[in-house]
């Protein structure tokens, strides 16, 4: 079971490939707020309804300093059809081997329709400028995710 991360943590670093196979790293957003959220997975409909949340809202998190970063286990050719199915503009990356979800809690026991199962656990990290964690959600819902985050966060949409 991975360690769920608490704020105040070092977010830990990445390096992974984005929709197009290009290397995307936490390092390189150093100086910005970064929204780091992992979901199951690419073309179904709670992660389509997240990701579109997300894009909706990508230019007032952009302009309050936050770059957007969605972690799923999905290989690079399957983010693409997501990014050009759903016109996403948020930076997706694939994680196969889950060590960045494990490394950020979001991979491990969850209850899925009353059972329980190994699995990806839907999740945001908020890492601020000095790249410590500022908030760790973990089991967020898919649907109203973004515009609690935003209310949350203090941020307000036009």
């Amino acid at each position: 079971m991975s360690q769920r991360l608490e704020p105040g943590d070092t977010a830990p670093g990445f390096t992974l490939p984005d929709a197009d196979g290009k290397d995307v790293s936490l390092a390189d957003r150093r100086g910005r707020k970064v929204i780091v959220y992992f979901y199951p997975a690419a073309l179904t409909p709670g992660c389509t309804k997240q990701a579109c949340d997300f894009t909706d809202n990508l230019e007032l998190l952009a302009g309050q300093g936050y770059d957007v970063i969605g972690v799923s286990p999905d290989k690079p050719e399957k983010l693409a059809k997501f990014r050009e199915k759903e016109s996403l503009r948020v930076t997706l990356v694939g994680d196969p081997d889950k060590e960045t979800m494990e490394a950020y809690g979001a991979f491990g026991e969850k209850k899925l329709y009353g059972k329980t199962v190994t699995g990806v656990i839907r999740s945001t990290v908020i890492v601020d400028e000095e790249g410590k964690v500022e908030r760790a959600l973990y089991n967020v819902k898919a649907t109203g995710h973004v515009a609690k985050l935003i209310k949350d966060l203090g941020l307000v949409s036009g």
